[in-house]
């Protein structure tokens, strides 16, 4: 969910789909094949060190815009194996790019975010610093490059495995999940947390910095602008909190952080990453890194489901691209760019 002038202020819960669903009954809906890009591992990706593997796959789908229908794909995503040369050391990564740049913000952000992360001394050493380092010193240089990213930018959100550890730092809505095998259930963890003014702490960062928080409703009058109390995020999405400057009606951003936005950086959007630190055990199944195309109506317990009732990764990935892209035309007739990877773990154990 992204700013005001890309992305509309639908009204409808979050989360439609239950985890009840037989997500075998054929997909739903048609990819435009000529604009999805899939991708998978030509082999097991081996993390020596452990004794076990990665593989994955990734689908990235164009949104379909009837208004544009020529517009490109603003979501990008990077894979990077034996960072540093390291063959422990693995990358992973969706940026969801919004705004008139929002394509060169997020492909930016792609290359120089791994490049920086590769280059760092201290990566393996200290990936949370390096992280930290690297997400801010990209968006200084975003800012200060031809892109114009006054009202554009992109959310990151990335996993670096060292070893049997994952990193995942997070700027913006995007998100990781991971499953987790517990008994005979199949439960998804979150591996981040959307960065949004649904969050008590995020709300009260950025009205520190001078944001207004409002919802379109409370802009245009429909709604007591002093009620600042949005519910969450799941059935309340449809017209979520936004940021706005105090005299102006712009830049109506969604999200609180994020890299590019140099309008919203004003009133407390920053590039400032969180990073979760997860050590692996054979529970860990396999963790889904994905823009909120997808995530905009499918839970992350409904992700998790469907990736884990198809045996071929490249079923489950087009199921979920599937899944989401018939949500968003039913209750917007567009849908949001769409990428998703999704890497399973094999052969982990104890020892």
């Amino acid at each position: 969910m992204g700013c005001i002038h890309t992305k509309c202020c639908c009204r409808y819960p979050k989360s439609l789909v239950g985890e009840s669903q037989d997500f075998h009954q054929g997909v739903p809906y048609c990819l435009q094949d000529n604009n999805t890009v899939i991708e998978r591992a030509l082999e097991l990706i081996p993390v020596a060190s452990h004794n076990y593997h990665l593989d994955y796959l990734v689908l990235a789908q164009r949104g379909y815009y009837p208004e544009s229908p020529d517009k490109e794909n603003q979501d990008s995503f990077c894979i990077r194996t034996n960072v540093q040369g390291n063959p422990n050391a693995h990358f992973f990564g969706v940026f969801d790019g919004h705004g008139q740049f929002g394509m060169q913000c997020s492909n930016f952000v792609k290359d120089r975010l791994i490049e920086k992360l590769c280059n760092d001394p201290t990566l393996l050493d200290d990936p949370v610093q390096a992280y930290n380092s690297a997400f801010l010193s990209t968006n200084d240089e975003l800012h200060s490059s031809e892109i114009d990213d006054s009202m554009s930018g992109t959310t990151a959100i990335t996993v670096l495995v060292v070893g049997d550890t994952l990193y995942v730092a997070n700027v913006g809505d995007s998100r990781a999940v991971i499953a987790v095998k517990e008994g005979n259930c199949v439960l998804a963890k979150d591996l981040s947390n959307d960065q949004t003014p649904f969050r008590k702490d995020e709300y009260e960062r950025v009205k520190l910095c001078g944001a207004r928080v409002l919802s379109v409703d409370q802009v245009e009058g429909l709604v007591d602008p002093d009620i600042q109390c949005w519910g969450d995020e799941e059935s309340q999405g449809g017209d979520p909190p936004r940021l706005w400057v105090q005299n102006g009606l712009y830049p109506g951003t969604a999200f609180t952080r994020s890299i590019g936005d140099s309008t919203a950086e004003q009133i407390g959007v920053n590039a400032v990453p969180e990073v979760l630190v997860l050590q692996l055990n054979p529970n860990h199944l396999f963790f889904v890194v994905a823009s909120d195309g997808v995530f905009e109506f499918l839970s992350s317990q409904t992700v998790v489901d469907m990736a884990s009732s198809y045996a071929d990764p490249q079923d489950a990935c087009t199921a979920i691209a599937a899944e989401s892209y018939k949500l968003w035309m039913e209750h917007e007739n567009r849908t949001d760019d769409i990428t998703i990877i999704i890497i399973h773990i094999k052969g982990l154990s104890n020892v």
